[in-house]
């Protein structure tokens, strides 16, 4: 029984709430410091499945991101050792570079954000991330994620891709529905940038509900700028609000 027909059998006071729980799931990439949307879709969510085994794309936000710095934004990058462009992110290895490189990042960010309300509550906790000394693209992204949740009191399943038994050969919409099935989900939630890619019907036809999460950024005072500038690294939402102003942030968005 999918999603849909559980709600409308509660809603018909057939089965109670208690007697079902329903499985909410989302699967994203690993991203560095991914924006606030990004952990959304934690609050969103009753699990959640980081991809290791997904081939590494040079113009993603994998080992990349951006916050402001003087009022613009700045883009860094994490380094990384030639390889071949087919290996999976899990395969990528962090360059000795960035032993300098993340120092003169740390810097940046320390500049642009010595002024930002929370600096002294958060810049620590963005050092502990950039020093992380584990040289493995993937480990290195999801201990970024998972510093965050937790600073973020945000308290779900965190899993990784590989540890499913699924068919890893597959590709797409069918992966995706492979691994929900394989974690029993009721609903998959996708940023709504997937409409284009996704159908209803086939999920539908796993016993899956397919929803769709949508970001609404809520401008705020961010340091040295003028005009908002939104989809900036979790850094900048941190640095520049509450905690209890982040909580709101979080929860800016609807699902569809």
């Amino acid at each position: 029984m999918i999603a849909t027909e559980i709600n409308a059998r509660v809603a018909k006071n057939e089965i109670s709430e208690k007697e079902v729980a329903v499985k909410k799931l989302a699967i994203m990439q690993p991203y560095f410091l991914p924006y606030i949307g990004y952990f959304q879709l934690f609050k969103a969510a009753d699990e959640f499945i980081i991809y290791d085994n997904i081939e590494y794309t040079k113009k993603g936000w994998i080992n990349r991101n951006q916050f402001v710095l003087n009022g613009k934004t700045q883009l860094f990058s994490i380094p990384l050792e030639k390889s071949s462009d087919y290996l999976d992110v899990v395969q990528k290895i962090i360059s000795p570079e960035f032993e300098k490189e993340r120092k003169k990042i740390l810097a940046q960010i320390h500049s642009g954000y010595r002024k930002a309300p929370e600096f002294k509550n958060v810049y620590p906790l963005i050092e502990e991330v950039f020093m992380h000394d584990n040289k493995n693209l993937f480990e290195f992204t999801l201990h970024s994620v998972q510093k965050v949740t937790a600073f973020l009191g945000i308290n779900i399943p965190i899993k990784v891709s590989s540890k499913f038994d699924v068919d890893h050969s597959l590709k797409g919409s069918a992966k995706v529905r492979s691994l929900a099935k394989a974690a029993n989900a009721d609903y998959y939630i996708n940023p709504i940038g997937g409409q284009c890619l996704y159908s209803v019907d086939e999920f539908k036809a796993d016993g899956i509900d397919l929803k769709f999460h949508n970001y609404r950024p809520i401008p705020y005072t961010q340091v040295d700028v003028s005009e908002f500038i939104s989809h900036m690294s979790i850094i900048d939402v941190l640095m520049n609000n509450s905690p209890q102003q982040v909580q709101v942030h979080l929860q800016s968005y609807e699902v569809l």
